[in-house]
């Protein structure tokens, strides 16, 4: 194992598409900095810098749970059941988790609130460290491994939202039969 390799937190959601088993959010959170620790009182901050991602390998980033290697991979971004996209909130996922009993099982966790953070594994290529703040400032990526529905995020400041798939669809396919009525009794 690369002991290099770092993991932090952010915040996914179920999205409102696909078989039920999607899920959406950010796995990093820019320019938001974080207590990481605590020693003797003293706080020990990091911060993405919101160019930290431009030129980072996100090639082949799989999504886990809790960054373990004892569960299946549930999505990656080499078939594109995982992408990534970079906005200025930060870095943005949405999984379509693989149709197996982890899958759906993580899913049902994070539907019901159990599971509210997301984290991401990577190595830094550039980083600055301020010691009257005791805040690292990541510069630059260099790989990104993995993004990962977790317990214990680094991140505190995250939340997840999930929204019941078949029951949004349902929803939504009942404003359409409304609209689709309303629109014939203007024709009438």
């Amino acid at each position: 194992m690369n002991e290099k390799i770092e993991r932090r937190a952010a915040d996914i959601t179920a999205a409102d598409e696909g078989n039920g088993n999607i899920v959406e959010g950010y796995a990093a959170v820019l320019e938001q900095p974080t207590v990481l620790y605590s020693i003797d009182g003293v706080d020990y901050r990091e911060v993405i810098d919101k160019d930290a991602f431009n030129g980072a390998d996100m090639a082949d980033v799989v999504f886990k749970y809790n960054h373990s290697d004892n569960f299946f991979t549930l999505a990656r971004t080499s078939n594109s059941t995982l992408t990534l996209t970079l906005d200025n909130y930060g870095l943005k996922i949405r999984a379509d988790l693989a149709d197996i009993a982890t899958g759906r099982d993580l899913y049902a966790l994070i539907q019901r609130k159990d599971i509210t953070k997301m984290s991401f594994a990577f190595t830094v290529a550039r980083q600055e460290y301020d010691t009257n703040t005791r805040t690292r400032r990541i510069l630059q990526f260099e790989k990104i491994f993995d993004v990962s529905a977790v317990d214990m995020p680094a991140y505190d400041g995250t939340s997840i939202s999930a929204r019941d798939y078949f029951a949004e669809k349902i929803k939504a396919e009942k404003l359409e039969e409304e609209k689709r009525k309303l629109y014939i009794m203007t024709l009438l």
